[in-house]
């Protein structure tokens, strides 16, 4: 595995030796559920105009939004700015290596606190992500999928780690890599696994009988979101409310709906004067006559 993984592992940016833990970070946010090719430009962009997280803690929420772009799911860039901000003031910059440290850090899980310790750290800790699971369900289980995620998976992928921690740090990456280019959810390409034995192979790679609807975007509730996000992105201060109706006339009730999660969420404020603005944009503290409104959709 570690020798097929340094002859075919794919070139990516966040990759090479000179990468700081806190540029890794940012990448293992940006790629939660966002593809790669989606992620790179974006993550080249930050790295340059954020290079530690103290510079990203100096911009208000509303910079980050606007330079997540449509990398989707914004909740990520609001979480990474609070993590910017607490590893600019009780870390002095440095991203921790513990796990537990990590772990306690805003938008980071499970998943992203192990990946630090992996690869920024070259820490002997089991990384399990949704590829991760799916080539141990079939190597190890002869299953065509993997199922829930449990507990049982940190056990069973800490198992097949090698005991040196050089080998254990890029084995881990081989098999995150394995699950992404070859041993895929619809198309593996089994003649291409550097694996000598699988049980699924094994077993006649059975069907899985695990079954998964797929995930629709056009006219959900996400794309409507996605629609508010953008016209504030783009304005560049405070809108009418005008200006968030245009943008998505197909079903007001949706517009509603989606413009009070966000404003829930954080991700968009209300001003004294009725605007609306990208967190942060909004009314400066102690400007306002009267405090901002929470915006209540109208009951439909």
């Amino acid at each position: 595995m570690v020798t097929w993984y340094r002859q075919a592992a794919r070139d990516l940016p966040w990759r090479t030796t000179t990468v700081t833990p806190w540029q890794i970070l940012m990448s293992e946010v940006m790629l939660q559920q966002t593809p790669v090719a989606r992620v790179e430009p974006v993550w080249r962009e930050w790295v340059v105009r954020w290079p530690v997280p103290s510079a990203m803690a100096a911009s208000s929420p509303a910079d980050v939004l606007r330079a997540w772009g449509t990398l989707g799911y914004p909740r990520r860039a609001l979480r990474l700015h609070e993590c910017a901000g607490v590893l600019a003031a009780r870390y002095h910059d440095e991203v921790p290596a513990e796990v537990d440290l990590l772990l306690d850090l805003p938008g980071i899980g499970a998943y992203t606190a192990r990946a630090i310790a992996c690869f920024a750290y070259g820490q002997r800790v089991p990384v399990v992500d949704t590829n991760v699971r799916r080539v141990v369900a079939r190597a190890v289980h002869g299953r065509a999928a993997a199922g829930n995620p449990s507990a049982r998976d940190l056990v069973e992928t800490e198992a097949l780690l090698p005991r040196r921690v050089e080998l254990a740090t890029v084995f881990s990456a081989a098999l995150m890599e394995l699950g992404a280019t070859v041993c895929t959810a619809r198309t593996p390409d089994c003649t291409r696994c550097p694996l000598t034995s699988c049980a699924w192979v094994a077993a006649g790679r059975p069907a899985s009988d695990i079954v998964r609807r797929g995930q629709k975007y056009d006219g959900t509730d996400r794309q409507a979101r996605g629609r508010l996000l953008e016209v504030l992105r783009l304005a560049g201060g405070p809108v009418e409310r005008i200006c968030l109706d245009l943008a998505w006339t197909r079903d007001p009730g949706q517009r509603d709906r989606a413009l009070d999660s966000l404003l829930t969420d954080g991700l968009v404020e209300q001003t004294a004067a009725g605007l609306f603005a990208l967190a942060g944009e909004g009314d400066p503290p102690g400007e306002g006559d009267t405090a901002p409104e929470r915006h209540i959709p109208e009951q439909r």
